[in-house]
């Protein structure tokens, strides 16, 4: 018999932050910067914990050289070559500290990895994405690359549940990717049916994964600066953005123009404009899980990373948190009905 679990479930849409009494003066004060060790690599980061997704129109190197400036990260697409990667490293050398080098979990897809971390020593992530982080072929890939990679930081995922977080840790992961269905260009939860509220999905990752002294990324769902913020609320480690990083200058992709306005294609990476750019095309036995549209260009994403770095900044002195490591114990959600006034949109 199917069961229903009828416990309330919240998306970013669901909540606002409560204000609390600051001390803060200025938004000026707050430090955004964290620091984590973990728990199977025993590496340690430092940096503003946003993440670049790894879909080949945002997580390109010419992303990473604009966000390792601010200190953010970027998991880098897996369609580059391994002398791609060489030369990124040989001419970038301080953003190597600030990628992950990405890869699914074929037998090509390890052969690719491990050319590609021999090739760049440098390079201590690793981002292991799957659509479907509950396959025990996936545990078992899992532990495989932290067999042959000890000392390498491990991102894994996808997932949206407290024991599958645990059983990832366990199998040698470092940080679990948390997020089915609330991205943008995915379309998972109309195909299948299958997803999990994003908030509700992070506050029980984060719970469970802290627990082992693991961390977790939410990835996906923020449209604007105020969800970043809320995910970082309800308990993440980091926040990986792809939607609200497209349509920019680092971005694949020419620029498109049509009735006098500029647009660039973000696609999801299931979706059959991937899928056909990287293996001819969606398979027979599956459907595609993932859209195409059209952003609006947006120049250069600097301005988009000041202004997250400015709202996220600005949520933390209106609930009191000097750090960005405080905001999560700052955080008392309200549900409301609605997020803003719709007159003027």
């Amino acid at each position: 018999m199917p069961r229903v679990d009828a416990d309330l479930k919240l998306d970013f849409k669901d909540v606002l932050f409560r204000p609390k009494r600051s001390s803060l003066k200025s938004r000026s004060e707050v430090d955004l910067q964290r620091t984590f060790t973990f728990r199977n690599s025993k590496q340690t980061y430092t940096g503003i914990p946003i993440i670049a997704a790894n879909m080949d129109t945002t997580g390109t190197f010419e992303m990473a050289q604009v966000l390792s400036k601010h200190t953010l990260f970027t998991a880098i697409h897996k369609h580059y070559s391994v002398e791609d990667w060489k030369n990124f490293a040989a001419n970038y050398p301080d953003c190597i500290e600030h990628v992950a080098a990405s890869s699914g979990s074929g037998t090509a897809d390890l052969e690719w990895l491990c050319a590609i971390l021999e090739a760049v020593p440098a390079l201590q992530y690793i981002c292991l994405d799957v659509a479907n982080g509950y396959s025990e072929y996936f545990v078992e890939f899992v532990k495989t690359v932290r067999g042959k990679f000890p000392r390498h930081t491990i991102m894994a995922g996808n997932v949206v549940t407290g024991e599958m977080v645990e059983e990832l840790i366990l199998s040698g992961a470092d940080i679990i990717k948390v997020g089915i269905g609330p991205g943008s260009v995915c379309t998972t939860r109309i195909k299948t049916g299958v997803g999990y509220p994003q908030i509700s999905a992070v506050i029980e990752c984060a719970d469970s994964a802290h627990g082992l002294k693991g961390h977790i990324i939410s990835d996906g769902g923020c449209s604007c600066p105020g969800d970043v913020a809320k995910a970082f609320g309800a308990g993440a480690d980091f926040v990986m953005m792809g939607g609200m990083l497209a349509g920019h200058d680092q971005c694949t992709g020419q620029v498109i123009e049509k009735d006098g306005k500029k647009y660039k294609l973000f696609y999801g990476m299931s979706s059959d404009t991937a899928m056909k750019k990287y293996v001819g095309g969606v398979a027979e036995y599956r459907a595609s899980e993932g859209r195409t549209v059209e952003v609006p260009y947006r120049g250069n994403v600097d301005n988009t990373i000041r202004d997250v770095l400015g709202g996220l900044r600005s949520t933390c002195t209106y609930v009191g948190a000097a750090k960005l490591k405080e905001l999560s114990r700052r955080t008392t959600f309200i549900r409301v009905t609605q997020q803003s006034s719709q007159m003027f949109t």
